[in-house]
């Protein structure tokens, strides 16, 4: 048994004490030292019979953390009290209602979310986990200083792994890399970034992480050696010209020399910006973008740039609030080296983050912009409240926009626009604004019209072009890289889907009235299970979509008062219930959206034969190509007879199973006599035809002889059926037939 100095070990908890008041990043008041102190003494009571792996009190983790979030973070006092009681509501007898009487309700707030995430399992499996992570990032709907604290508590716990056994290790170094790595990234927390990446490394690499720091160890004399000849040759010159700085030399993290090792396939040798030196300037506000280009006018009067190197982040700032002027210069025996240049403030904000942002804007006119990390987190929010992906998207999603490059696009009145790299003009447009996203029509990149998809260029100008009548298709997600684009087409999407399932339950409702059928849940949880669905909403939309037309439910009302269909009762009943309640799920299987083949209806890979363009309902055939897989053509296809005659053997039987959630294109050929309004009612018809887009549309008259071609949108043959009939009626019209286009 270790024989534990009480006297010592209390001694060491009041220098930690101290040192946590000393180095605090605000100033703080007699009330702040108050309740940092109450929070310490409730802390150091609460924890006073605990003990970490390591043997030392348990309390020294609670101030560790609030170090961290005291200098590194630079948060007030509210933080670093609730940094102190993060741990007690879940490891002792203190309730939150307990810390609410004894503090203010914003400690008493940032410790529930603390709690909150504290009681997330973490052995889970993948989709557990995701789940988790996404309950933690709602956090940030209460108070963005919950997931500040969480990072530092998981920065001491990494910085205190060694204990620990080496599986769970691992594992917490696994899940920091995965998601607290990218948040310290997003929030600009740089410093606390590098440490969480290259402790990560450490535990889940260990011997690749123990090469480079010997390497790093091995070169470092030579590395400071280097740094200081460059020093000395732009002190000099900086002087001279009386600006007050200072240079500091920077290495790179381990983790990132690994990164680069890895995408360029280079040795440790050959990854040339190991180091950085950095120029920190006094300045006031006014001066300070004068200042940094002077400053890089006399780097490069001694060093050579890279032109393609230049990274200007003062005119534009990164998201994350980040300001420096980053140049790649030449330096002696031909080596290139890093120069980054940037104001005080601008390093605190590097260094801080979030809490120095919000310092330095506190004193700032309020007619100021809204900063980049302020917006962030409001999308951020919006994303959280409005995803309905399932966890695991919904975090990969999530650290897509945590680590992505940014680009920055120009509005048509020259405002400038953050996006992350890859993002479309669509993605644009849902950036200016969800309604303007939903309603886009066409967009404009430097003046040129451009498809929807298309992916923008850092100074690229973009200008979108709305209608009222526009509305997303699900094609549109393919179209789009922002996790905010994403969720508001899916949100949309979802309501139309509802929309028309709503319709399809009345339509059905009064389809069994005809055929003597009262619509109740035994009825339903039999239709599901006859036409082989997954969900009464399958049901209901695709009733809507007219994919289930009438003959099949007459099929299904004569078998149900068939003597069969006892037999089928009893099937039913085996099968899992379906609750009609499910009308609510929100989302509807896909994967009836495919053709089978052959006698066992088996799924194989397969492409739609462009001479015909085959649609749902269409009677088909697959056709083995020697180089393009299984082309599937329509039966009355004008190359259908030559294919079935001389390659029988490569022919397949093939059916549509069911389709209402893929779309089709079909092109029509319409001829009538030319009159007034014919074109107007024309594009009413079609118009008014639910779940159609018309893609081209070509109409000419000539001596009172109308012809004209149309290309539709369309899911199923039924729903063309039906505005080939709409179009029929049209008075004027003389003939309407489906044209195969090559």
């Amino acid at each position: 048994m270790i024989e534990i100095d009480t006297e010592q070990e209390n001694k060491a908890i009041a220098k930690e004490y101290k040192e946590l008041l000393r180095i605090s990043y605000q100033t703080l008041t007699e009330e702040d030292k108050k309740l940092i102190r109450k929070a310490f003494d409730v802390a150091v009571d609460a924890h006073k019979d605990q003990r970490r792996k390591s043997g030392e009190a348990y309390i020294f983790h609670p101030i560790a953390v609030a170090k961290i979030v005291a200098s590194e973070i630079g948060l007030g006092a509210t933080s670093i009290a609730s940094a102190l009681l993060h741990d007690v509501v879940e490891d002792t007898n203190i309730t939150v209602e307990d810390i609410r009487k004894m503090f203010n309700p914003k400690v008493a707030q940032i410790v529930e979310g603390l709690t909150k995430i504290a009681q997330v399992k973490t052995d889970q499996e993948i989709s557990m986990q995701a789940e988790n992570f996404r309950k933690m990032l709602l956090t940030l709907n209460d108070d963005v200083r919950v997931i500040l604290i969480k990072l530092a508590d998981r920065l001491h716990n990494m910085q205190t792994m060694d204990s620990m056994v080496e599986d769970k290790q691992a594992k917490i170094a696994s899940e920091t890399l995965y998601i607290y790595a990218p948040l310290a990234h997003r929030l600009g927390l740089y410093n606390i970034k590098n440490q969480l990446e290259d402790l990560g490394l450490k535990y889940t690499e260990p011997a690749v992480y123990n090469d480079i720091l010997g390497k790093i160890k091995e070169t470092k004399e030579e590395q400071d050696a280097y740094i200081k000849a460059i020093s000395d040759v732009l002190k000099a010159s900086l002087t001279a010209e009386g600006i007050e700085y200072t240079i500091k030399g920077r290495p790179k993290s381990i983790y990132s020399i690994r990164r680069k090792i890895l995408s360029q396939g280079v040795t440790f040798d050959e990854v040339y910006d190991k180091f950085a030196l950095r120029i920190i300037y006094k300045s006031n506000t006014h001066d300070e973008k004068f200042l940094a280009w002077k400053i890089y006018s006399i780097v490069t009067d001694h060093y050579r740039p890279s032109p393609s190197r230049l990274r200007d982040w003062i005119s534009s700032p990164k998201s994350t609030g980040y300001e420096a002027l980053h140049i790649t210069v030449m330096g002696p025996k031909g080596r290139w080296v890093e120069i980054q240049v940037r104001s005080e403030r601008m390093d605190e904000v590097a260094e801080k983050g979030y809490a120095a942002h919000y310092k330095y804007k506190q004193g700032a006119n309020g007619s100021e912009e809204e900063h980049g990390l302020e917006t962030w987190l409001n999308l951020l929010k919006e994303a959280l409240e409005n995803t309905s992906s399932n966890a695991v998207d919904f975090v990969e999603d999530f650290k897509l926009n945590l680590y992505a490059k940014e680009i920055y696009v120009f509005t048509p009145k020259g405002q400038i626009k953050s996006l992350p790299k890859g993002a479309t003009s669509l993605d644009f447009a849902f950036s200016v604004h969800s309604e303007v996203g939903i309603h886009t029509r066409g967009t404009r990149v430097n003046g040129k019209l451009v498809p929807l998809n298309h992916v923008l260029n850092s100074g690229d100008q973009v200008e979108v072009i709305t209608s009222a009548n526009q509305k997303p298709n699900s094609h549109w997600l393919d179209y789009v890289t922002t996790a905010r684009a994403k969720n508001k087409i899916k949100n949309v999407l979802n309501e139309n889907t509802k929309k028309i399932a709503e319709e399809g339950k009345e339509l059905l409702t009064r389809k069994l009235r005809h055929l003597k059928i009262t619509l109740n849940e035994a009825v339903v949880n039999e239709l599901v299970n006859y036409f082989k669905l997954k969900t009464s909403l399958d049901l209901f939309f695709r009733i809507g979509v007219g994919t289930i037309d009438n003959q099949q439910l007459k099929d299904y009302a004569a078998l149900k008062s068939n003597t069969f269909m006892n037999f089928f009762k009893g099937k039913i009943k085996k099968s899992p219930v379906v609750a009609p309640e499910q009308v609510q799920k929100d989302e509807i299987s896909r994967n009836y959206d495919l053709l089978v083949f052959g006698k066992n209806e088996d799924k194989l890979d397969y492409k739609l034969a462009s001479c015909c363009n085959p649609i749902p309902g269409d009677e088909v055939f697959g056709f083995v190509t020697i180089n393009e897989g299984i082309k599937v053509h329509k039966k009355d296809c004008p190359n259908a007879i030559r294919l079935q005659s001389n390659y029988a053997y490569r022919i397949i039987p093939a059916k549509w199973i069911d389709s209402s959630q893929e779309e089709f294109k079909a092109t029509l050929k319409i001829q009538g006599m030319d009159s007034l309004g014919l074109t107007n009612e024309l594009t009413k018809v079609i118009s008014n035809n639910m779940h159609v887009n018309i893609q081209s549309i070509s109409l000419s008259g000539n001596a009172g002889v109308f012809n004209g071609q149309l290309t539709v949108v369309v899911q199923n043959n039924t729903i063309l059926k039906k505005l080939i009939e709409n179009i029929r009626k049209i008075d004027g019209i003389d003939k309407v037939t489906r044209i195969n286009n090559n």
